[in-house]
């Protein structure tokens, strides 16, 4: 029955592998009771009240309560619904423990036993029950619709930006650059090329090789220090292994702590340094960034941009890989240094 679910749904709505289960449950029950041949009293608690509470649960949770909620009072509606259902219950279960004990007292115990459990216990619990999963719906849909906003602004915003565009026009300087001989212009428009490529097509992916995340690192220290060169007090080292393990990392993980050194670790006034190290051993990632501190002066266009940020950085080595990395920031009123090992697959 349960590996036909699916196709029982269909027919019958209000049949769940919960509720299957369930029954499933109380008739192993049922037969174990009956074959160690129990005391007919617990025989009827378990057969009657256990059943009852199956079927209340479930009227309730599938019918009753759903239905109640459309009238201007719907506790009490379904209050007064779910009595009339247990009065008339009280009648066949007095007759069935009657037939199962013989005895006209136990039966009537049950049945006021069955009445009690069903009104202060399973009334309230289904209601509860009911009200948290609509609650939970209703969250989940908000944040479905905040979602396909999201994905519809962004798709907008990608359409806007057209890449055919921006590559010709790129390619385009590029030519100009070269034809002129300014290395350095053409250079830098060739790496920024490279990176918009990456940005457009493979940022959109769960997962990327990491040797592609490596490119993109490199293209960007490369377009830093077309900046920097010129300036000896800056001093810039990448040693940035090209991985030789056919390894994947999630998109734009690294990029961060790089653009923040180069954000807080810069000054063409004062002595800087960036020093950069990635390495890959047996498929564990190891990537240590170390850059001088200074601080921006207020008219610095640069002072109050975050970037992407290290907390958002944090979050996304929480969820994308716990418990297989460690983060270890340190930081001096001159200097800023990062660790990160991931495991990576």
């Amino acid at each position: 029955m349960l590996a036909h679910i699916v196709a029982i749904q269909s027919r019958y709505q209000f049949v769940t592998p919960l509720l299957l289960l369930t029954v499933m449950l109380w008739l192993i029950g049922l037969l174990l009771f009956l074959a160690g041949e129990a005391d007919p009293v617990a025989i009827a608690l378990w057969a009657l009240v256990i059943a009852c509470t199956i079927f209340v649960y479930t009227y309730s949770y599938q019918f009753l309560i759903p239905s109640s909620l459309k009238n201007k009072h719907p506790y009490r509606t379904y209050a007064w619904r779910i009595l009339l259902v247990l009065l008339i219950l009280v009648l066949p279960v007095f007759l069935l423990a009657l037939l199962i004990t013989n005895n006209p007292d136990a039966a009537a115990g049950i049945s006021s036993l069955n009445a009690a459990v069903q009104l202060f216990l399973i009334v309230p619990i289904s209601w509860i029950v009911f009200m948290r999963t609509m609650k939970g719906r209703k969250e989940l849909f908000i944040l479905k619709k905040e979602l396909d906003q999201t994905h519809a602004s962004f798709d907008f915003l990608r359409s806007q930006i057209n890449p055919h565009f921006l590559f010709n026009a790129l390619n385009t300087i590029y030519g100009t650059a070269i034809q002129e001989k300014a290395e350095r212009t053409s250079e830098g428009i060739e790496k920024l090329g490279d990176m918009m490529r990456f940005m457009l097509q493979e940022n959109m992916q769960e997962k990327i090789a990491l040797s592609r995340e490596v490119d993109y690192l490199n293209n960007y220290i490369s377009l830093q220090k077309l900046r920097t060169d010129p300036n000896p007090i800056i001093r810039i080292d990448a040693l940035i292994e090209q991985p030789v393990q056919p390894v994947q990392i999630a998109p734009m993980l690294l990029i961060p702590f790089v653009e923040n050194a180069f954000k807080h670790g810069i000054s063409f006034l004062e002595a800087s340094h960036i020093r950069i190290s990635l390495e890959l051993r047996d498929r564990t990632l190891y990537f240590d960034v170390y850059n001088s501190r200074h601080i921006r002066v207020e008219n610095d266009p640069e002072k109050n941009r975050s970037g992407i940020g290290l907390t958002n950085v944090k979050q996304r080595l929480q969820l994308l890989y716990p418990k297989k990395h460690e983060l270890v920031i340190r930081e001096t009123a001159k200097d800023f240094f990062v660790h990160l090992t991931i495991q990576l697959t």
